[in-house]
């Protein structure tokens, strides 16, 4: 089974997949990592070099035709969801995991933005009013997905029991 992690930054995708990996005994995915590991670049510089548009059709082309194991957990970008028909993609190749958070809980968790291109240099109110009006866009894609669950204070055993529920 391949297991979809998704959500807006700071909810977590990256540090439940790999607890999630862990528990399931199966390979973890970072694409974000697989990003900066194919370009050499982190995702700030490749923003700056190829823009928004750039970024999200090479993260589209990476989820598509990367070689996943056949028992996996993988985390997505926080945009990679809400660009072309990724999520229906995902939502057709394994099991997609919204991991959902309250816009105040996901500014207390941002507190290292300036590695986060779309946030760098906002301060909390900015970001906040930022936060709220992403997620209004992102919401429809996000709740596509075949489990949602509170991230916030999610232990993986919660996690694991709503897969399989």
């Amino acid at each position: 089974m391949k297991v979809f992690l998704v959500g807006y930054m700071g909810c977590g995708k990256s540090t439940k997949a790999k607890q999630l990996a862990n528990k399931l005994g199966c390979s973890l995915i970072d694409l974000d990592a697989e990003i900066v590991a194919e370009t050499g670049k982190t995702i700030s510089e490749y923003f700056s070099e190829y823009g928004e548009d750039g970024f999200r059709n090479y993260e589209s082309e990476l989820l598509k035709n990367f070689d996943y194991p056949e028992n996996c957990v993988i985390a997505t970008g926080g945009g990679l969801p809400c660009f072309f028909d990724n999520m229906d993609w995902m939502n057709a190749n394994g099991k997609t995991v919204y991991l959902d958070m309250e816009p105040a809980q996901l500014v207390s968790r941002l507190q290292k933005r300036e590695k986060r291109p779309l946030i760098a240099g906002m301060d909390d109110a900015q970001l906040l009013a930022f936060i709220k009006v992403k997620l209004e866009e992102r919401n429809p894609f996000y709740k596509k997905a075949r489990v949602i669950v509170d991230a916030f204070d999610l232990d993986v055993e919660t996690l694991e029991s709503r897969l399989v529920g």
